[in-house]
């Protein structure tokens, strides 16, 4: 008497896929190739540094990011450790001048290059981009690009925007929306 396949299937694997699990090299015998970028949240931080050297044409070493938040949107503030280094100062200020336009057209390709993933935010940004305002700022030793909107759905995804620039950076800079100053 022939038994029907959805029947046999079952006890097939019931028999054999022990086996085969056995039989199986573990992870110590041949190791995921990328199992130490997915396994040290260490090396995640080194992966934004690296990428944010190449993206930014400046060493992440050299200089210090502050992500602000703020009742209207926030502020992204690069600024070089060492106030009489002009070429860094320049490169900062290219860098995010670039940003700035790139922002306002919908790019946000670096930051996805940097953080290896789409930050969150950026996809409502992406959609409401003819609704947020990006305005670039020189400042001492540094630049600032200003990010504001009125409309409450693009500054909810302002916000988290920078609160995982805030995070991923590990800027220590506040989560929350700071008073006017």
């Amino acid at each position: 008497m022939k038994q029907p396949m959805h029947i046999l299937i079952p006890i097939f694997l019931a028999a054999v896929a022990p086996r085969l699990w056995a039989q199986a090299p573990s992870s110590q015998d041949q190791p995921c190739p990328m199992h130490a970028t997915h396994a040290d949240p260490h090396d995640h931080k080194q992966i934004v540094e690296n990428h944010g050297d190449q993206a930014m044409g400046f060493p992440h070493d050299k200089t210090t990011h502050h992500f602000h938040l703020s009742a209207t949107g926030g502020s992204i503030n690069v600024t070089a450790n060492d106030p009489n280094d002009s070429a860094d100062i320049q490169a900062i200020r290219m860098h995010l001048e670039h940003i700035a336009a790139a922002f306002a057209n919908g790019d946000y390709s670096t930051p996805m290059f940097v953080h290896d993933e789409v930050p969150p935010g950026v996809t409502s940004m992406k959609i409401l981009k003819d609704q947020i305002h990006f305005r670039y700022e020189s400042i001492d030793a540094g630049a600032r690009v200003a990010i504001a909107s009125d409309n409450p759905l693009a500054l909810a995804a302002i916000h988290d925007f920078l609160r995982f620039q805030i995070t991923d950076h590990g800027t220590g800079d506040p989560l929350q929306v700071q008073a006017a100053k």
